[in-house]
């Protein structure tokens, strides 16, 4: 098994998210929206759900931010959904990312089943991110 590096290991889960927030508008990701579930799930600190354009920039999302942590020897420990297309789920453990073809988001609305969730708005946030309390 690879070792995590150092600067990595230390990340939060804030963190990460942000990482993943900046991979994903740089693959142009749209909508994306960050939820804060850590006091209110108990298997994960947030969610980051966005939206493709088709069902390939679904896909092509789900492997660049794969391939963008993996570089940094962060990867997910599950995918789901990537062979379809229009729901992939990706475990970074503590940050689960939610990639949608843009017509099953309104279907499953996980913002509103998850509407007790702050959302952080990280386009505000930028690089100098900190974590919210």
């Amino acid at each position: 098994m690879e070792k995590i590096k150092k600067a990595f290991v230390e990340k939060s889960a804030f963190e990460i998210a942000t990482i993943l927030y900046e991979i994903a508008i740089d693959n142009k990701a749209e909508n994306l929206v960050l939820l804060d579930v850590k006091r209110i799930s108990g298997f994960a600190d947030y969610f980051l759900i966005m939206d493709g354009r088709s069902t390939r920039h679904v896909q092509g999302l789900a492997t660049a931010l794969e391939q963008k942590l993996s570089r940094k020897r962060l990867s997910s420990s599950k995918a789901e959904g990537l062979d379809e297309g229009h729901w992939v789920l990706l475990d970074f453990n503590d940050v689960i990312v939610h990639i949608f073809y843009y017509e099953e988001r309104q279907v499953f609305d996980l913002e509103g089943l998850w509407h007790d969730a702050p959302r952080i708005d990280l386009a505000k946030l930028g690089k100098r991110a900190e974590v919210p309390q």
